[in-house]
């Protein structure tokens, strides 16, 4: 839509039929403020079904790139609320897919916890997705196995290994558990 003064003003379908526009309207200051709050309202919920239809994301990490892409906070929130309202965002399918996903890359519980936090998810989300992990020895036996390949690690393997699961999120007791195993006895830290 342009106006008198030559500026164009973005407009969905949904503003026209809110606002009855025909072409020649003439508009007072406050219906055009109403509508420029509208189309503004408009274009964050735009961008905010466009950032979710590129990849998923929780609410808040939805939330915040719109902040920082210009949006205020109060029509952030409305976007975020928009799209939960029709499906489109859930953070507990969130919180589950990231567990899924990091556990099948061989992270432990605390580095899934960690990206939960990194990502946004809220806490109450926390423990339902993290029941979603594969069982954690099977994952430190299988990360062991594919680094040793059958060899017998000296010390320093050892504990480089460990540090690199301890790293991964694992706690030392599944890490302990893993090495004893695999019939290695292993030092007390």
């Amino acid at each position: 839509m342009f106006l008198e003064d030559g500026a164009c003003l973005k407009i969905t379908e949904q503003e026209l039929l809110d606002f009855g526009l025909r072409a020649g309207d003439e508009l007072d200051e406050t219906t055009l403020a109403r509508l420029k709050e509208a189309a503004g309202v408009s274009n964050v919920k735009a961008t905010a079904a466009d950032l979710i239809g590129k990849r998923a994301m929780s609410r808040t990490s939805l939330e915040k790139k719109l902040k920082e892409k210009g949006a205020s906070e109060a029509d952030a929130r409305y976007a975020a609320e928009w799209l939960e309202a029709i499906g489109a965002i859930n953070d507990a399918d969130y919180a589950a897919l990231l567990a899924r996903h990091y556990g099948e890359m061989g992270y432990g519980p605390q580095r899934v916890r960690d990206k939960l936090y990194e990502k946004g998810v809220p806490r109450e989300l926390w423990d339902e997705a993290l029941d979603q992990l594969p069982e954690g020895g099977e994952q430190i036996d299988r990360f062991l196995q594919s680094k040793l390949r059958g060899r017998t690690p000296d010390e320093k393997e050892k504990k480089r290994l460990t540090d690199a699961l301890l790293r991964r999120g694992y706690s030392w007791g599944d890490v302990k558990s893993a090495w004893n195993r695999l019939g290695s006895e292993t030092w007390e830290d």
